[in-house]
């Protein structure tokens, strides 16, 4: 059963739960009682099975400072505590030790004493040990020297009780040392609102030291936390302190003692004793309970730089950054800039590198163009060139075979009029007459002279009749043919007619061949069909001369041919030959 405060008294306990009595210096709501108050139980009893039973006194010396109330107050814990037999007694502070050094005889024979102390040799009285921890007020002076390079005045500020008075007067010994340095002024004991009128017109390049206050000088009784809280407000310097109570209560900061290291100390030593070590075999141990510690805000407050903040120096409530606030934030949101960055660099490169490689094709199909160009235009002269040599022979075999075909003829004639040669001259006669139509046959079928006098359409027209007396029945229809077409247009038209009726008639074995023209505004479009045999067109599109004729003809000038053909389906071919804006046209 764990019992807090005074008027928490129990007045049995079990056989194995240890008495603990707790007497603080000050009263009961100070910083220090509070601290012990949450800190200590939990000291005590870690390691021990029953827990601890603990009481807490506190002698409120700011409110009755005089004599007869250390009187009263012996006299009560003596009613109060006579049935009870503490397992050990915890002094806080020197005027808690001072009272048991007196009393405990009377009051507490022989039971164990843990203390805390300030004073440089305390006094050690029998089966007691303790933590010693002098009070260090110059180390804040040199803080408030660090951080204000500047400083000139120290105004040390106190109450009017007497602990107060203790604490000033250790001041005046302990900042001597800096009276060099400084104009150092001790404001103690003062009214509130005299002090207050005070700090709030301090000269220049100053600050204040606030020590502690009970009670004020017009003997209002005052709580030393509140008090700084209160003086700090009106303050036109910055304020420091000597222990960390004051944090958070408007001073910048100092060396500050530490009270929950203090309470842990003195409860460390309490629990040894309870867990059966004598008090006299533990020595009494120094211990430097203070931490250099600053309020990052009251350095904002009066300009103060945190660059002349020493090095170790604890820097407490420190408003957190933009980047502290949202370091995972800005790191994701950076890390999807980056990966967005790196995407955009890739497709960058990639749309380079496709850029460079459509270029790569442009060339190649810039290069492919023009090869399939020249390609084109040495098909058009080959073909101009067979055509011209066509031409040419066809006139030779018209102009001179054929007249001298014909003179012969004629000698033939002549020698059949005498009785002797006519059976002969008859015969050859009738020879070189079937010759004779045979070279013209061939003279026309080379270059037909009357394409370029009748028309396509009437060229055709001959071409079918010529190709009749093979036996096949060729049709032909027409419609809508401009009535002049382009010489070359005509020319190839014709020629991709002549070669298909000759292969039909050749290798089709068809009973029927059809041939329609059709003219358009634009092209003009040619069909011929057949029944016969058909054949692969994949196939042949690679062994027939005659295909690849018709093919490299109609590309020069910019048409297509289409062949449907299966073997035993007929065959059908479809051509389109565009017609140019302003052709250079021959009659039709």
């Amino acid at each position: 059963m764990l019992c807090v405060g005074a008027g928490r008294h129990v007045a049995w306990a079990s056989d194995g739960q240890k008495q603990v009595l707790v007497l603080y210096s000050t009263r009961r709501d100070a910083q220090i009682a509070v601290v012990g108050e949450r800190e200590l139980p939990r000291v005590l009893e870690a390691g021990l099975a029953d827990g601890v039973d603990y009481y807490s006194e506190y002698i409120d010396r700011g409110r009755f400072p005089g004599p007869q109330y250390k009187e009263a107050f012996r006299e009560f814990m003596r009613l109060k505590y006579s049935d009870h037999r503490f397992d050990v007694i915890i002094a806080m502070q020197d005027l808690a030790l001072e009272f048991i050094g007196e009393n405990r005889n009377d009051l507490f024979p022989g039971t164990p004493v843990v203390f805390f102390a300030t004073s440089q040799s305390p006094r050690r009285i029998e089966n007691s040990t303790g933590v010693m921890g002098s009070l260090n007020l110059g180390s804040t002076v040199e803080l408030a020297m660090t951080l204000q390079p500047d400083l000139e005045n120290m105004f040390v500020v106190s109450g009017a009780d007497e602990g107060s008075r203790e604490y000033a007067d250790e001041a005046r010994k302990q900042l001597q040392p800096f009276e060099s340095r400084l104009t150092i002024t001790y404001l103690t004991g003062l009214a509130t609102k005299v002090l207050e009128d005070r700090l709030s017109t301090l000269p220049a390049h100053s600050a204040v030291y606030y020590l502690v206050a009970n009670r004020d000088g017009a003997g209002q009784i005052v709580h030393p936390v509140e008090y700084v809280d209160r003086l700090a407000r009106v303050a036109n310097a910055p304020v420091y302190c000597w222990v960390d109570s004051a944090m958070e209560h408007g001073i910048v900061g100092g060396s500050l003692k530490s009270q929950v290291a203090e309470t842990d100390a003195v409860g460390e030593l309490a629990r040894r004793v309870l867990l059966g070590e004598s008090a006299d075999t533990i020595p009494i141990s120094a211990h430097d309970l203070n931490v250099s510690q600053v309020d990052w805000r009251q350095l904002r407050r009066w300009g103060l730089s945190e660059s002349r903040v020493p090095a170790g120096t604890l820097v407490r409530f420190r408003e957190p950054s933009a980047w502290d606030r949202y370091k995972l934030y800005i790191l994701g949101a950076l890390g999807v800039v980056f990966a967005q960055l790196a995407l955009i660099v890739g497709l960058l490169v990639q749309r380079s590198r496709r850029r460079r490689a459509e270029e790569l094709v442009r060339e190649g199909q810039s290069a492919l163009r023009k090869s399939y160009d020249r390609i084109r235009d040495l098909g058009r002269r080959l073909l101009t060139a067979q055509d011209t040599e066509r031409s040419r022979i066809a006139r030779e075999l018209h102009d001179d075979i054929s007249q001298q075909i014909a003179l012969l003829s004629i000698d033939l004639e002549l020698l059949g009029a005498a009785e002797s040669g006519a059976p002969l001259a008859s015969e050859a006669s009738t020879r070189v007459q079937s010759l004779a139509k045979s070279v013209h046959a061939l003279s026309h079928r080379l270059h037909p002279a009357k394409l370029r006098l009748v028309g396509l359409v009437s060229a055709i027209n001959g071409l079918r009749q010529e190709l009749a007396s093979s036996g096949l029945p060729i049709t032909f229809s027409h419609e809508h043919v401009p009535t002049v077409l382009p010489p070359d247009v005509t020319l190839c038209l014709f020629r991709v007619v002549q070669e298909a009726l000759q292969n039909a008639v050749k290798y089709s074995r068809a009973t029927q061949v059809s041939v329609h023209l059709n003219g358009g505004p634009y092209d003009v479009a040619l069909s011929i069909v057949d029944d016969g045999v058909g054949f692969d067109v994949g196939e042949a599109w690679g062994k027939g001369l005659g295909l690849i004729s018709m093919r490299e003809r109609l590309e020069t000038i910019g048409g297509s041919i289409a062949i449907l053909s299966t073997p035993g389906g007929g065959t059908r071919l479809d051509v389109t030959v565009p017609l140019p804006v302003t052709p250079d046209v021959v009659p039709v």
